[in-house]
């Protein structure tokens, strides 16, 4: 997400979810929030050294297309920054945009306080450093030696669902001889090994990839054949904008017994489509819930959406919209009656950073996951218990670094 749909995203009508600006209001800030006890602690700690890296992330398949981007490969090597102080406490996390525009502004960190750049209790004090706010969450925790989700209100994290958000069109695959729906029921079994309880099933084939009759028979038959051969998991289905709203009625009318936990993105959002599908779902007695917001999110749009009950559940980044945004918005949804899950695509990081939000702030449906392994971090301290994601209780988020930076 771009900076300034970044900050675009934050005017959801909700002024609580702006961040302060510039050092002195993030002076002021501090000490209107108490100058509490951990924030003491804080201040101890001044910022020594910014250093960069990357870390491999590895997919244990090739995953395939969308309905609108095709191969996603085998995992990325994810931007990092290292964060260090003169008491030689270091967090780190996956940078909130580049690496070039962090280091144009990391020497106005150097020497600072941590308190002064951060508040246990509201997250990154000045959203100039919002390319840091990850890492700093994680620093805060390591020297208060607590969870991050501990930071966040709860000693014990909520926990929710996590769905595997690994099933793409890998039945196209490989091209010159594609492997049919056995390759995605494959998947979905080993998935299911790995402690997934929930699939989110790519669906479009008919907007690129395939003859859109012919896509949308291959969506339906893959649907149903995944829903018969796990029964007792939920099926979430993610269209990736590649339907208009008569398509996919069609799609919802070729899955009558499949009780989908979830439609997510299945047309590039408006009221009126929205309501054609919300309208479509009551009368024909679907349980399901709406999730939209992802992809180029209008902010203005979403909140209407969501005032007129056409959404169920807010999707923005958790990297797009920043961990403290994600701090500021989840008490407004929670009055409109709105649940959150943050999109986490691409990196097992960013569903382990969710898992956090989720563990101290609840509110959270679902998280999505990305099997990974790495050999340059220790992903060891999380669990998946009973189809649920469990976070790491060590301090911060819990990931050593395996590598030196």
């Amino acid at each position: 997400m771009k900076r300034r749909t970044f900050l675009q995203a934050l005017n959801l009508g909700i002024a609580s979810a702006t961040l302060y600006h510039g050092v002195g209001n993030a002076m002021s800030l501090t000490a209107i929030l108490g100058g509490s006890l951990p924030d003491r602690e804080l201040s101890y700690h001044r910022i020594q050294e910014i250093k960069y890296s990357t870390v491999q992330m590895k997919y244990p398949r090739l995953v395939g297309k969308n309905a609108r981007l095709n191969l996603h490969g085998y995992g990325p090597n994810v931007e990092i920054c290292a964060i260090k102080t003169d008491k030689g406490a270091m967090g780190w996390a996956s940078l909130r945009g580049s690496r070039k525009d962090a280091e144009q502004i990391e020497v106005e960190l150097i020497g600072k306080k941590v308190s002064e750049l951060f508040a246990s209790n509201f997250g990154t004090l000045n959203d100039r450093y919002i390319a840091f706010d990850i890492a700093l969450h994680d620093l805060a925790g390591v020297i208060l030696q607590k969870p991050v989700y501990e930071l966040l209100g709860r000693k014990k994290p909520y926990t929710t669902d996590y769905y595997s958000g690994m099933i793409y069109f890998d039945d196209l695959e490989p091209s010159e001889k594609p492997s049919g729906i056995a390759r995605i029921l494959e998947e979905c079994r080993y998935d299911y090994e790995v402690g997934y309880r929930q699939f989110k099933l790519k669906i479009g084939r008919g907007h690129k990839w395939m003859p859109f009759k012919e896509g949308l028979q291959r969506d339906i038959d893959v649907t149903n054949a995944v829903a018969n051969a796990f029964p007792d998991c939920g099926i979430l289905v993610d269209g990736n904008n590649g339907f208009t709203a008569d398509q996919f009625i069609q799609y919802l009318k070729g899955i009558p017994s499949v009780n989908l936990f979830w439609i997510e993105e299945p047309f590039h959002e408006t009221v009126s489509d929205y309501e054609k599908l919300r309208n479509y779902i009551k009368t024909a007695g679907i349980g399901t819930l709406l999730a939209d917001g992802e992809a180029d999110p209008d902010p203005v749009l979403l909140k209407e959406l969501f005032e007129k009950k056409l959404l169920d559940v807010h999707l923005t980044d958790i990297e797009g919209l920043g961990f403290t945004n994600w701090r500021r918005l989840m008490p407004e949804l929670k009055k409109l009656g709105v649940q959150a899950s943050p999109h986490a695509w691409g990196s097992l990081l960013k569903s382990y950073y969710t898992a956090h939000l989720a563990g101290g702030l609840g509110n959270t449906v679902t998280i999505e996951g990305v099997t990974s392994t790495s050999e340059e971090v220790d992903l060891s301290g999380y669990k998946i218990q009973d189809g649920k994601l469990i976070p790491s209780p060590a301090a911060g988020f819990g990931m050593p670094l395996l590598k030196k930076i």
